[in-house]
């Protein structure tokens, strides 16, 4: 690799430590001795190589996924490779990482002691066994008082590069035109589902998300599996050869991020994945969190979500989701993010989900970002619809992480400039375009408010009148039925795929419309209070007719 070049924003790393010459502390395993040390240093001219005079640094925490050690008072760790492991380095905070020739942060090294399977694309899932040097260079303007920005792409899930093209005129570009300086945040995180089963298309991809040049953390989902390998521990040689650790962890002054593979691969059950964590994960949390300052906001991104999704059956394993959240139990201000649904919805656990802290835990089930599998007629541009079936446009998510463990989120619909809150619409609306005038009262204004939770306040009012209250209801999105009935009608396929089946939706709300109102034209306004964003508007319009029988 040629001298790793610095990343012009704050990165989040993980920093694996084995401790060499000092003691370990609680919770971490001492280093072997047989192991060659490593060395974590300050690379004080970001040239990616030790000089001379640049200091190594002490209690800079590295793991391979199941042990955690911390570097001595030379920066020195030991920390003998495991087979099929990948160490890693839990990025410090007022440090940033250098980025590798990929555009991805350099703080992890696969480790493999035997012969490895065949990757899937290439290459032997093999790398290095020695411990390695890490270099971060001091950043001097964190004094964890600000606001941290990341971005969220859940499911890009791209099939061929057409779908990589759509990636980038869709995603990636708008953010790149709509950020200063080409510098749209401090951290992206993506929640698996990175490619759609063709891991030949990882490079394709990632190039264009590091278009973006910030740091980029990646979950692994079930369509980043090896499908041929035959157990668990293999399925993620591909992902891991080109993304790194499965499970990790990350640091800044307002939020410590634990990013964990949850996709459990049974190729011989039915069905063949399930949610859950590994016995080794467990290890690794156990030790890694009582390590976290619980004044920051503490985020666990995952691809499958917490809760069980379908009827009748658990998709995450229930004992699992226990044992995890009794390890977050003591801490205050805890944010789950999960993907994979290409829908999106609020959820927020309880006893009935073995979460038993203070408030209840929010998970935030986000969007995807190809929407419904990149489907749907094209638009001039020749980008697909790609509607979700609950009806979300596609696009991405903005996290924003205060100082004292406070959170905002946003959905930004695709192609929106996601730095103009005032331009980012937060709803759609449906409501017919004519009436007859003095007709029952029957038919109704919908808003489909994307980040609306089931205690959402969501009011409209006609020609400027009084506010009333809409009604949440579980239903089908009624734009969407009209896309689907304009698809079953074509005599002729109107995109590659069609728009999906519209599903109820968790986020609708329904207002009836008003018949004994004067004939002409009347406006439709609408106003939902988000809980982050504030008043939040939309309005359209109907006409009422007069008719004869």
């Amino acid at each position: 690799m040629s001298p790793a070049r610095l990343s012009s924003l704050p990165v989040l790393g993980l920093v694996f430590a084995l401790a060499c010459a000092t003691p370990a502390h609680a919770g971490e395993i001492a280093g072997d001795s047989t192991c060659d040390a490593g060395v974590v240093y300050e690379d004080r001219d970001a040239d990616g190589r030790r000089d001379d005079g640049e200091p190594g640094i002490a209690g800079v925490r590295l793991s391979d996924g199941v042990r955690l050690v911390t570097t001595d008072s030379a920066g020195r760790y030991t920390l003998a490779p495991r087979d099929g492991a990948s160490q890693f380095l839990i990025k410090p905070v007022g440090y940033a990482l250098p980025m590798r020739d990929d555009g991805l942060p350099d703080f992890w090294q696969n480790q493999q002691l035997s012969p490895g399977p065949q990757l899937r694309y290439g290459g032997m899932a093999q790398t290095g066994a020695t411990c390695r040097d890490y270099a971060l260079v001091r950043q001097h303007d964190v004094g964890g008082n600000g606001t941290l920005d990341v971005l969220v792409f859940a499911d890009p899930q791209v099939k061929s590069l057409v779908d990589v093209d759509y990636y980038r005129r869709d995603i990636v570009e708008p953010l790149l035109a709509g950020g200063e300086g080409g510098a749209p945040a401090q951290l992206g995180l993506s929640l698996g589902d990175i490619v759609n089963d063709d891991l030949a298309l990882y490079p394709a991809l990632n190039a264009v998300t590091a278009r973006l040049r910030v740091p980029w953390l990646h979950a692994a989902g079930n369509h980043d599996l090896d499908f041929d390998a035959t157990r668990d521990e293999d399925s993620l040689l591909t992902f891991r050869h080109h993304f790194g650790p499965d499970t990790f962890a990350w640091e800044e002054p307002q939020a410590s991020f634990v990013v964990l593979d949850d996709v459990i691969y049974r190729p011989d059950a039915d069905p063949k994945v399930i949610g859950g964590l590994r016995e080794d994960q467990f290890a690794f949390l156990e030790r890694y969190l009582p390590t976290v300052p619980k004044n920051r906001l503490l985020v666990l991104a995952v691809h499958i979500p917490f809760f069980d999704s379908a009827v009748g059956r658990e998709t995450f394993r229930r004992a699992d989701r226990e044992r995890l959240f009794g390890l977050l139990a003591g801490f205050p201000h805890v944010l789950l993010l999960s993907g994979h649904a290409h829908t999106q919805q609020h959820v927020f656990h309880g006893p009935s989900s073995g979460w038993h802290g203070a408030q209840p835990l929010h998970e935030y089930n986000v969007g995807a970002s190809c929407g419904a599998f990149w489907s749907g007629a094209k638009d001039a541009q020749g980008i697909p619809a790609a509607t979700m079936a609950d009806g979300t446009p596609n696009g991405h998510a903005r996290l924003q992480v205060g100082a004292a463990g406070d959170y905002a989120l946003r959905w930004s619909p695709a192609r929106v400039d996601a730095g103009d809150t005032a331009a980012t619409p937060a709803m759609s609306l449906h409501a017919p375009r004519v009436l007859r005038r003095g007709a029952y009262p029957a038919w109704a204004v919908y808003a489909n408010v994307y980040m609306g939770m089931h205690d959402s306040r969501v009011e409209y009012r006609i020609d400027g009148g009084q506010w009333r209250a809409m009604k949440r209801v579980e239903q089908p999105d009624p734009n969407l039925l009209a896309e689907n009935r304009r698809d079953d009608e074509a005599i002729a396929l109107r995109g590659y795929d069609r728009s999906p089946e519209a599903s109820p939706s968790k986020h609708l709300w329904r207002g009836t419309l008003p018949t004994d109102l004067g004939a002409g034209m009347h406006r439709i306004d609408v106003r939902a209070f988000d809980r982050w964003q504030g008043e939040q508007h939309a309005s359209t319009e109907y006409r009422l007719d007069e008719a004869k029988e």
